[in-house]
């Protein structure tokens, strides 16, 4: 039995920057994702608490310690700066809580 679970969660992330003009992705400043045992080209789910917009992209790593939480290409329509976000990424788990995948 596969069962896909909650690995990491960055709750009320501030979005500081939407770049339109970019491939697409989020970027998160390095030390959070290191602080959310989030990885970079990691796939995400996004959540956007002020207008419930839901998305799937992948993670880019952005300069340590400066807080960036950036949406980048499509993604950077479906939330403006100063939005509150949640990120979340998922494992796959046995049964007996093993990391299968």
């Amino acid at each position: 039995m596969k069962i896909f679970m909650l690995k990491s969660k960055i709750h009320r992330a501030t979005v500081t920057d939407a770049n339109l003009d970019y491939v697409g992705s989020i970027t998160i400043d390095e030390k959070i994702m290191k602080e959310a045992n989030i990885l970079e080209n990691e796939k995400v789910q996004v959540v956007n608490i002020n207008n419930g917009e839901r998305f799937e992209t992948y993670v880019i790593k952005g300069p340590y310690g400066k807080g960036d939480i950036c949406l980048n290409g499509a993604a950077a329509r479906l939330a403006e700066p100063k939005d509150r976000i949640i990120i979340m990424s998922y494992c796959i788990v046995d049964e007996y809580n093993n990391v299968i995948e």
